[in-house]
């Protein structure tokens, strides 16, 4: 298992779908990635030049090629991954704000 930085700019017009659709928790049933997808997605972080940030726990080669073709693709564009140590990544954007402020209440 590795763990990423992920960085992807938001399709603005879409994030109050993505939002909704987690809030349902749709993607959680999804195999082999979706819990942890939703649980990093719920607590992705926005960067001051509006990119989103969030670690992700992977296992595929290319690095997130399921989630992205499942979902990522969907809701961001220009993603790039960083390999980091499990929490590193958090550590290193938790002074940001929350992508979706909702799910920290």
């Amino acid at each position: 298992m590795a763990f990423y930085l992920v960085s992807a700019v938001p399709e603005h017009a879409l994030m109050e779908e993505l939002g909704e659709r987690l809030g349902r928790d749709e993607f959680v049933s999804m195999r082999p990635f979706g819990k942890a997808l939703t649980k990093s997605l719920k607590s992705a972080r926005i960067r001051r030049d509006g990119v989103a940030v969030w670690e992700e726990e992977d296992y595929c080669s290319p690095p997130l090629a399921e989630e992205r073709a499942a979902v990522l693709d969907t809701y961001f564009r220009d993603l790039r991954v960083e390999k980091v140590d499990e929490g590193a990544g958090w550590r290193k954007i938790e002074d940001l704000p929350y992508l979706f402020p909702e799910f920290m209440a």
